[in-house]
C-alpha cells in the first residue's frame, strides 16, 4: 500500500460540501427521515465489487464527519491498497440517518478514485521492466484535480502539473504564436525565474534540435510512434549539453504504451487516466 500524505482539508472540504449540497438539494434525505428512527443506529461496510486499487478514502471518511462528527469509520483498506472482488475496504458505525445520507456521496468519490488508480496501475505494471513513469495531465474533472491526481499517485504514476503556475510548459499553440520554437524558448529563457523548470513541446525531430541549446529541463515529444521516439532519444544521447527528461504523449493506450516505454524515454504522460477512468464498483452493504 502507498504510504500517501493526506490532502490539506480546506483543499478538499470545499469540493465535499459542494457534493454534499447538490445531493441534499433544499430538503435533505426525506426518505431516511421519514423511515428511519432518529435514534437508531447500526453498522455497515463498504465492499469492493470489482478488483484492482482503492483511492479516494479521505474524501470517503470526510463525508461522513462533515454530516455527523459522532460517526465512527474504521478504514481497513486506505489508498493504495489492492483489493478483490468481496473485500471489506472500510466499516461505518452510528446513526442510520447519517449512515443513509452520506451513502452515495462516499460511494462516488471512492468509486471515482478507485477506478482512477486501478487504471493507473495497469499502465504502471506493463512497464515496469523499463525505467519510464507514468504521469497524469491537466485533464481533469472540473473541481476535482487535487482528487484525482491523488488516486493517479495510489496507483503508483506520477501527477505532472497541478496547475498553470506549477511550471513553464511551452505548448504548440504558444510556439506558434511567439514567431516559433527558437523565439518561444529564447523570450522565456530571459525572462523566467531562475526557480521555475521549462517544458517544451515538440512535434518534430527539427523542432527537438532548435530547443535543445536553450537547455529545457524537460522535452515534450507529442504523438510519436516508438520509431521516431527512439531517434529522439539518439538525437538528445548525442548532443553535447543538458540532457532534459523526455516525455512522451498522446495518443497513449494500454495496448501502445509498452513500445514506447521501451524506446527509452523516461515519462508518458497519459490524459485518458482522469478522463477516461472506468468507475470502480463499491457497495455498502448492511452484512459483512
Amino acid at each position: 500500500m502507498s504510504k500517501l500524505p493526506l490532502l490539506p482539508p480546506t483543499v478538499i472540504e470545499p469540493i465535499i460540501r459542494l457534493a454534499l449540497n447538490e445531493d441534499f438539494g433544499t430538503a435533505g434525505d426525506v426518505t431516511a427521515n421519514l423511515l428511519i428512527p432518529e435514534k437508531a443506529t447500526a453498522k455497515l461496510y463498504f465492499k469492493s465489487r470489482d478488483t484492482g486499487i482503492i483511492a479516494g478514502m479521505q474524501a470517503a471518511v470526510m463525508t461522513y464527519h462533515m454530516i455527523d462528527p459522532s460517526v465512527d469509520l474504521r478504514v481497513l483498506k486506505g489508498d493504495g491498497s489492492a483489493v478483490t472482488k468481496g473485500d471489506v475496504i472500510a466499516e461505518v458505525e452510528g446513526s442510520v440517518r447519517s449512515l443513509l445520507m452520506a451513502e452515495r456521496t462516499a460511494l462516488n468519490f471512492l468509486g471515482r478514485m478507485s477506478g482512477i488508480a486501478t487504471l493507473t496501475s495497469r499502465y504502471v505494471a506493463l512497464i515496469a521492466h523499463t525505467k519510464a513513469k507514468i504521469a497524469a495531465t491537466r485533464k481533469t474533472t472540473p473541481g476535482l484535480r487535487a482528487l484525482e491526481k491523488r488516486a493517479v499517485l495510489a496507483g503508483g504514476g506520477n501527477t505532472h502539473r497541478q496547475s498553470l503556475s506549477d511550471a513553464i510548459m511551452i505548448k504548440d499553440n504558444h510556439i506558434a504564436l511567439a514567431g516559433g520554437i527558437e523565439k518561444a524558448l529564447s523570450q522565456i529563457t530571459e525572462n523566467a525565474d531562475h526557480m521555475v523548470r521549462v517544458s517544451v513541446e515538440v512535434d518534430t525531430l527539427a523542432q527537438l534540435e532548435k530547443a535543445l541549446p536553450f537547455a529545457p529541463h524537460v522535452v515534450l515529444l507529442d504523438n510519436m510512434g516508438p520509431d521516431k521516439l527512439r531517434k529522439a532519444v539518439a538525437i538528445v544521447d548525442a548532443f553535447d549539453g543538458p540532457r532534459p527528461t523526455l516525455e512522451a504523449s498522446g495518443g497513449v493506450n494500454l495496448k501502445t504504451v509498452k513500445g514506447l516505454a521501451e524506446t527509452g524515454i523516461d515519462i508518458i504522460s497519459i490524459g485518458g487516466l482522469t478522463h477516461s477512468a472506468t468507475n470502480f464498483d463499491i457497495g455498502l452493504d448492511a452484512a459483512k
